[in-house]
């Protein structure tokens, strides 16, 4: 047995790699003894003489099993080795009842049970906390009604008609005859001439065969009804097949019964090879729609004087006017010229700095005009209705007449009963207003402050300078910028028409960059009406009139030339709509307060404890793992490398030797024959004066010392 056993011995690797094994066992098991010297010197040095009965044993069945609990753990808080101690800690210390419930609870059950209680009452402390949070930004409506003496707003007056027809006439002739001519080639009449002014312009002065300028630059096209392949031209009268898009726009006049043909005109770009067809379902809209284009494009190409000079002045317009009981005049109203509207006149413009204020309510106390409107200066083609409008703005506001006018009927007395209304909106973040234009990307082209009107048409001003090269002519004129004309934007109308397009789609982008305002006043408006003058008193009104008026206006005064006005506060309550915030950082901290101690009876103090323990603690604690890590991975790098013995059980003839591949033990190596001419290296005994004991005391314990020898 011996010959076999040393035929097949291990071979020299495998003896190195034993031989490395028995180095690592002997160091830990050096390291061992050192250690538990050093526990049992400190035992030794701290040891009492008396020891005290143990507090286990009066202690109630509920606490020992906690002592119990907390004995076991070896190490507490932030030093556990791992994180199932920390919570087992956590646990037994905290305030909250439900986690302290889960780890002494007796039974699978009623550990289960509570562990189903704390989640839940967690995750409601979580949805009402983030509920509270979500409706932290949320405001409260306060509506303030004040009796005082009010400021009177700012009125803007206009007539209907912008220009006198006998000062534009000139100017718009060749676009009068061309209208003309297309209304008799579709409907086949000529316009009723009931005046002189019009009979200055006779037929005969539309030359035949004459090339029409507005007529080929936007043709007027008539359609049969489901045919959109053909059109009849006005100005030739044939037929022609039309190749463009068909746009629609809806008719503002009611008709009882459906139109055989419908109306439109064309417009093309540049190159004539993209056009667009825009039809109504009336003549009359489309005709004027027609115009108005054709109009703007005259119109843009005259000086801002000249145009002052031909529309209306103070004098003829205002024939009367009172305010608050006193006479007042001209010189109260300031010029303010509109491009559709020719010149208008805004009373209370805080003139000298000064706002007019009004102590009463009551048509008496308000402001009264008589308007001189003159109908025999219309325009036929560009209105068609007669009177003027009316606009009530702040003093620093832009009167947008052509938006939300009030029109004011001739031979009638309109009374407008005001109610004055403030509003105070929250900006960010309760809500997405602005106060002026530092949060708004678009730059402000209107001389006043701002509202959502002025951003959204300054937007489209905008885009309009920038697709078609030049400014519409109904808004102010950009810097840098010119009005549209045919002669240097010959495809601006087409250019102008898709753009509106595209801006009544919202796709201009418009609408979501202007914001409301934060603060405004809003004046409410009641309307009435009454016969102005009555037929008693209309013949000695209207001689008195004339006479008054005879140095600037030189004929009998008519009542459809007149217009009667009175604007006034109904009363002097002004309401004011406030906007407060409905949470505060102290109401959201009580509430979160109040949910945290409903569900889990927690404080701020579980809060810190509860960051402390989850974040910091557990932080630390896998840190620190993988700091050991680490370091076990660097000393296992810089260890040298000890030869690996072969896996391979080739010449191992005795079964009893076919070990498993764990580290050998004393024992087993033991039973290994040694190599041939090699020497084993044995086990070296315990260093035994690493067990010595240093005395803590003058004289050692009689039970503590070693028995002499015999």
């Amino acid at each position: 047995m011996g010959a076999g056993l040393q035929g097949a011995g291990p071979s020299p690797q495998e003896l190195g790699a034993w031989a490395c094994g028995m180095l690592s066992l002997k160091e830990e098991r050096n390291r061992a003894y050192s250690d538990r010297a050093h526990a049992n010197r400190r035992h030794f040095r701290t040891v009492s003489l008396s020891v005290p009965p143990s507090p286990i044993l009066t202690m109630a069945p509920g606490e020992k099993i906690k002592a119990k609990i907390k004995k076991n753990l070896p190490v507490t808080g932030p030093q556990a080795p791992n994180i199932k101690e920390l919570m087992q800690w956590y646990c037994l210390n905290t305030n909250t009842h439900g986690c302290r419930r889960i780890v002494v609870s007796r039974g699978r059950l009623r550990r289960l049970l509570w562990i189903l209680f704390t989640l839940t009452a967690v995750a409601l402390i979580f949805w009402q906390c983030a509920l509270l949070i979500s409706s932290f930004y949320t405001v409260s409506v306060s509506i303030k009604v004040h009796f005082q003496k009010l400021d009177f707003p700012a009125v803007t007056i206009c007539n209907i008609n912008p220009y006198k027809y006998s000062a534009v006439r000139h100017l718009l002739a060749d676009l009068e005859q061309e209208t003309r001519a297309a209304l008799k080639t579709l409907y086949g009449f000529s316009e009723i001439k009931s005046r002189k002014r019009r009979e200055a312009q006779p037929w005969s002065s539309v030359r035949k065969g004459a090339d029409p300028k507005f007529l080929n630059l936007a043709p007027l096209m008539a359609f049969e009804k489901g045919d959109t392949g053909k059109a009849r031209d006005f100005f030739t009268g044939r037929k022609r097949r039309v190749n463009a898009k068909i746009i629609h726009k809806a008719s503002d006049v009611m008709h009882i019964h459906n139109s055989k043909e419908v109306v439109g005109f064309q417009l093309c770009s540049n190159d004539t090879s993209d056009c667009a067809v825009y039809t109504f379902s009336s003549g009359v809209n489309a005709i004027q729609e027609w115009y108005k284009l054709h109009y703007m494009n005259i119109m843009a190409q005259v000086s801002q004087e000249k145009k002052i000079n031909m529309s209306y002045s103070a004098d003829e317009l205002l024939i009367t006017c009172f305010f608050d009981g006193v006479s007042c005049n001209a010189r109260n109203f300031t010029l303010f010229h509109h491009p559709m509207y020719g010149n208008c006149y805004t009373f209370n413009n805080r003139q000298n700095e000064t706002t007019l204020s009004t102590s009463m309510g009551g048509s008496e106390f308000g402001l009264q005009v008589i308007l001189y409107i003159n109908e025999e200066e219309y325009n036929p083609f560009l209105v068609s209705s007669t009177g003027a409008k009316v606009i009530v703005h702040r003093q620093d506001e832009y009167p947008f007449v052509e938006d939300v006018g009030t029109e004011i009927e001739t031979a009638m007395a309109t009374s407008i009963g005001m109610h004055l209304t403030e509003s105070f909106k929250l900006s960010d973040p309760y809500s997405q207003c602005t106060e002026d234009w530092s949060d708004v990307q678009i730059t402000n082209i209107y001389n006043a402050t701002y509202s959502p009107q002025i951003c959204l048409h300054s937007c489209f001003q905008a885009k309009m300078v920038e697709n078609c090269g030049c400014a519409q002519y109904s808004q102010p004129l950009p810097q840098g910028a010119d009005y549209c004309n045919y002669q240097q934007h010959p495809n601006w109308m087409y250019c102008y028409y898709q753009l509106h397009q595209a801006f009544v789609r919202e796709e201009l982008g418009c609408q979501s960059v202007c914001k409301e305002a934060c603060s405004f006043k809003e004046w409410t408006l009641t309307t009435s009406l009454a016969q102005w003058p009555s037929e008693v008193s209309e013949k000695w009104l209207l001689s008195v009139l004339t006479w008054d008026q005879s140095q600037q206006i030189k004929k009998k005064l008519n009542k459809t030339d007149l217009a009667k006005l009175l604007i006034f506060y109904k009363d002097l309550n002004q309401r004011s709509i406030v906007e407060n915030p409905a949470n505060s950082i102290e109401q959201l901290l009580s509430n979160i307060g109040g949910q945290l101690g409903l569900w889990m009876s927690c404080s701020v103090v579980c809060v810190i404890e509860i960051i402390e323990v989850f974040f910091i603690d557990s932080l630390s604690i896998i840190a620190r793992q993988q700091w050991h890590k680490a370091k076990g991975w660097w000393a296992r790098r810089r260890a040298p490398a000890c030869p690996e013995a072969p896996r391979t059980r080739q010449g191992r003839v005795n079964p009893g030797l076919d070990i498993d591949d764990d580290l050998p033990t004393f024992t087993s190596a033991l039973s290994l024959p040694p190599a041939p001419g090699a020497q084993v290296p044995g086990t070296p005994p315990p260093r035994y004066n690493t067990l010595r004991l240093e005395r803590a005391f003058s004289s050692q314990l009689t039970d503590t010392q070693e028995a002499a020898e015999s």
